[in-house]
């Protein structure tokens, strides 16, 4: 723990040193590994879960937590599809959507910055809510397919940049956008101070609150774009995918990649290698032919652990329970 005690950096490099020292030992063990199509598909299974990571680091860095995320990207984009499936112009329904998903972003901030109810509990009842209404009222089946007048969509799937697969691109579109945000904007600086102290940024004169819903907006938008690149690649979504452990790896890459969940620390960097290291754990696991119980069962202990940690690293304090914190 001597190690880790010097902070967030330290942490980002261990977790690279553990990737990098995974990477060998499967490409030592394992036959393939090492194959082309292997490394890219090792890209292409963490480009949406890293999406998803890069809106969650926001929120986290803010001293936030956002558990509706899954329940947005699925539904969000079934709902779109499904409207463009019975006829409705794609324009139209993707306005339509944009606008759900900007309302839903709004209300987790709401709840949390003036009602003042957790954002655990908060986002999770609106993950609820999200999915029990779309399901019920807007799309008649778990899967949704991509319509043949969105080819748009099926064309965006398909799509290379230089030689890469469009969701590897996206992920390193998004975290690069999110890393100036942070870095260079005043809405970083702002949610940097806000995990940081959240009662000093308000004395301060910081508009701790309309801050708070932005974030939850921007965190919602990132989960409806990882849910059209999903449904871009498999030309479907299956909403199924919001009972699955897709919300914990997302937590996972998040803590493990060193943003601490106290707030105010760490960075898109801490997501990239997080994304890295749990997309070569995944693969390996893959190919040894593991079972999904006990794949989840280590990711479940990778977890525990790396909670632990942060509860060290980024011991609580008096401002627990405070707007946005877990």
């Amino acid at each position: 723990m001597s190690v880790l005690k010097s902070g967030t950096l330290s942490q980002e490099r261990i977790v690279f040193l553990f990737a990098v020292v995974l990477f060998a030992a499967y490409a030592l063990l394992l036959d393939g590994f090492l194959a082309p199509n292997n490394l890219v598909a090792i890209l292409r299974s963490v480009s949406v879960l890293g999406i998803l990571a890069v809106g969650m680091g926001i929120v986290v860095i803010g001293r936030g937590i956002d558990l509706s995320m899954v329940a947005v990207m699925a539904m969000a984009t079934a709902w779109q599809l499904a409207m463009m499936n019975a006829g409705t112009p794609p324009l139209l329904a993707t306005a339509i959507v944009f606008a759900g998903v900007v309302a839903v972003g709004i209300i987790n901030g709401l709840l949390i910055a003036y009602a003042e109810v957790p954002a655990v509990f908060a986002t999770l009842a609106t993950a609820s809510f999200v999915f029990g209404l779309v399901r019920s009222r807007f799309i008649v089946q778990d899967a949704v397919p991509v319509p043949p007048s969105a080819s748009f969509i099926l064309e965006f799937g398909q799509a290379r940049l230089a030689h890469m697969p469009i969701e590897v691109v996206m992920f390193a579109v998004a975290a690069f956008l999110s890393f100036v945000a942070l870095r260079f904007t005043k809405f970083g600086r702002y949610v940097y101070y806000m995990g940081d102290n959240y009662q000093a940024a308000r004395t301060m004169g910081i508009p701790v609150r309309p801050m708070i819903i932005g974030q939850y907006v921007v965190s919602a938008l990132v989960a409806w774009l990882a849910g059209l690149i999903t449904a871009a690649g498999l030309q479907s979504i299956n909403t199924r995918v919001v009972n699955s452990t897709l919300l914990y790896d997302v937590i996972l890459v998040v803590v493990i990649g060193g943003i601490g969940l106290s707030g105010g620390k760490g960075g898109m960097r801490n997501v990239v290698i997080g994304a890295l290291l749990i997309g070569i754990m995944l693969n390996g696991m893959t190919i040894l032919d593991l079972p999904n119980i006990y794949q989840n069962l280590i990711k479940a202990t990778i977890l525990l652990v790396a909670l632990i940690i942060d509860s060290r690293l980024n011991p609580r304090d008096e401002q627990v329970g405070q707007q946005g914190d877990i």
